[in-house]
């Protein structure tokens, strides 16, 4: 993955798409369940359960886009009062990121393909 590709939420999800959806005929969308989906395999790239060395080249700038802002964006396009998601929780959320404990989007993203053990991240 090019991580020089990746500027915000919807980049992000053009990278993991261009690599690992470039042979389907539809893509995955921004959605943190759709990635994880997605590693588990069956589609895509990934067949199964089988090895997966991703080279994340430059990941240092996706870490600076998927960082606070793009994570405090994100939140609070959730908490708009026509959502549908769970408002308390993504209060929770805001909140901790706000104070400095919480996860940034590029932390929630990582913590994603390290719950997948047949995935070797390697960044440069």
């Amino acid at each position: 993955m090019n991580g020089k590709a990746v500027s915000d939420i919807d980049s992000f999800y053009r990278e993991v798409n261009r690599v690992f959806m470039s042979d389907e005929n539809w893509k995955i969308g921004n959605s943190l369940d759709a990635l994880n989906d997605l590693l588990y395999g069956g589609f895509g790239a990934i067949n199964g359960n089988e090895p997966v060395r991703l080279i994340w080249e430059n990941l240092d700038v996706s870490k600076s886009a998927l960082g606070y802002e793009t994570t405090r964006a994100y939140y609070q396009q959730k908490l708009k009062p026509d959502s549908i998601f769970n408002k308390m929780l993504f209060q929770e959320k805001l909140k901790a990121l706000e104070e400095g404990t919480g996860e940034t989007y590029f932390d929630v993203v990582i913590a994603i393909f390290s719950e997948h053990p047949n995935i070797e991240l390697l960044a440069t």
